[in-house]
């Protein structure tokens, strides 16, 4: 291993997806100095960079608005704060705006109006334009440079982060004034596609600072997906019809709502799908905004228009789910002073509530709680000021110094969580019994990793880490699933089926070695969720 790198800034930005690009680009515009860590390349890694994706983007027109907002209100089981989503959809429409201006994304054009159509972003030139944009802003990128643990001062403030770089093959430590966390979700290694980043690094950082979640119960999405495929793509399923294996109709499956009903078939059956009430304009419109999704059905010569082909799901946690990081302001401030949290690693239910999907809310809440959390780190570090790395601690534990070491290595502990945390049956079917034992599980596999999951080389401490975040977030997920006695948004409970109005409230969650739950204040009028 070659010496470490020691560097100092104002900003550094943990996460090279949109919402960490957007916040180095908003905190390099305040003046500030910003370094940007990502695990993979910034600009091809993570969720959004494979993908086409629709984005929230809205008219300042009250009636459109507010139409907007109604949209899932209910799908998300009324937990949205129309405060926010009022800012998100007006910081999108800046930032959408910012991108159609002096060609920094090449929108596509209305042949009857010429104007631009700036209602989605193709990821791989979404995300390579800006790249280019905040390199030219003056960020300094550390790329293939995953961050294993944060580092604090002696007031217990958020002062920077440390990790390890995988192609120079040597340790880095960087100490700031403010750390914006916007490392992605957790998927929980399921393999959907540009997920296998988002392991929930950034999450296990957080809670060994003492951050508060919320929302973590609304963690069980599961992408359709074509069988042994990764590209998840469940908005075009909303054109298809579902079949049992003998060819009849499976009754009440569906995208948004049904997804239950494929997946208690799946654990009996076979599902096949057929993308039949496309028309031929949908269908162009379809092949032309994600042309990666139907080359899995070119090179098996399937037309998936014409043709049932067999579907699975594979789970995406907290990537499509709503839970994260809870913000304690407008900033994206979390609840430890200097760390600030923005997209995935935040909760998202501020905007959706319990329920979201892939594309839409997901990149408008990217771009704008990026925005908001990398101008507020600016300004909370020009306050806070520079420090020197030898006046700070590093806070990591788990899979980085256990208390004893032993035969436990970090494949075979991913492979335990997944067991407990991918299955259908487990995690989306749910009931109280069954959550329990898969929590069960999961707590004696902490105890397992915090104690003896160690590692020498840095990539191992890379994998170990991620083993350990994958853990940490399936316990914060199950207690808050526990927590919430009713079936509310994507949370839903056989064992209490029915939305319970005196819930109208946001599970919070936190604690590593002892899991704690707790309810936040109610939200509005119970009059609203019985509506």
């Amino acid at each position: 291993m070659t010496e470490l790198l020691d560097l100092s800034t104002d900003v550094l930005v943990i996460g090279g997806g949109p919402a960490g690009a957007w916040a180095a680009l908003r905190a390099a515009q305040t003046g500030a100095d910003v370094v940007l860590v990502e695990k993979g390349y910034c600009g091809t890694s993570g969720a959004t960079a494979p993908s086409g994706t629709g984005v929230w983007y809205v008219q300042p027109d009250p009636a459109e608005r507010a139409k907007a907002k109604a949209s899932r209100e209910t799908l998300g089981g009324h937990l949205a704060d129309h405060h926010w989503m009022d800012r998100v959809l007006h910081q999108t429409y800046v930032n959408m705006n910012l991108l159609g201006e002096e060609g920094r994304y090449p929108f596509p054009v209305d042949p009857d109006t010429g104007k631009q159509i700036r209602t989605g972003l193709q990821g791989p030139e979404y995300m390579r334009r800006m790249r280019a944009w905040i390199k030219k802003a003056g960020v300094r990128i550390l790329d293939h440079s995953p961050a294993l643990e944060l580092l604090v001062d002696a007031d217990g403030l958020v002062r920077g982060a440390a990790g390890y770089q995988r192609q120079e093959h040597r340790d880095y430590r960087v100490s700031a004034g403010a750390v914006v966390i916007a490392s992605g979700g957790c998927a929980f290694l399921s393999r959907a596609l540009g997920t296998n980043v988002d392991t929930g690094d950034g999450a296990l950082m957080a809670a060994e600072v003492g951050a508060t979640f919320s929302g973590m119960e609304f963690s069980n999405a599961y992408a359709i997906v074509p069988a042994n495929s990764t590209i998840t793509k469940t908005a075009y399923y909303g054109y298809a019809t579902f079949f049992h294996a003998d060819g009849s109709v499976l009754e009440g499956a569906g995208s948004t709502k049904g997804r239950s009903v494929i997946a208690r078939t799946l654990l009996s059956e076979p599902v096949y799908a057929q993308l039949d009430r496309a028309d031929d304009e949908v269908q162009r419109q379809m092949r032309l905004g994600q042309p990666n999704f139907f080359l899995q059905f070119d090179r098996r010569g399937i037309n998936p228009f014409t043709d049932r082909f067999e579907v699975s799901m594979l789970a995406e946690g907290t990537v499509r789910g709503t839970g994260g990081i809870e913000v304690a302001d407008d900033t994206c401030a979390t609840t430890v002073p200097g760390l600030f949290a923005a997209g995935d690693a935040a909760t998202r239910e501020r905007i959706c509530g319990g329920f979201t999907g892939g594309g839409s809310h997901n990149s408008a809440w990217a771009m704008s709680s990026g925005s908001w959390a990398g101008t507020g780190a600016a300004r909370f570090a020009r306050a806070a000021g520079r420090i020197p790395s030898t006046e700070l601690r590093a806070v990591g534990r788990a899979g980085l110094r256990p208390t004893s070491r032993s035969e436990l290595d970090a494949p075979a502990v991913v492979a335990a969580a997944q067991a407990e945390l991918l299955p259908y049956e487990k995690n989306l079917l749910r009931d109280g019994a069954g959550v329990q034992g898969a929590l069960d599980e999961l707590e004696s596999l902490w105890t397992a990793v915090s104690s003896g999951l160690g590692a020498d080389s840095g990539d191992e401490r890379v994998r170990a880490r991620q083993a350990a975040a994958i853990t940490a977030v399936g316990r914060w997920m199950y207690h808050s699933a526990l927590a919430r006695t009713e079936t509310r948004g994507m949370s839903k409970r056989a064992d209490f089926p029915d939305l319970d109005p005196a819930q109208h409230h946001h599970i919070l969650t936190g604690g590593l070695e002892q899991v704690w739950t707790a309810a936040g204040a109610l939200k509005g009028a119970v009059l609203q969720v019985a509506s």
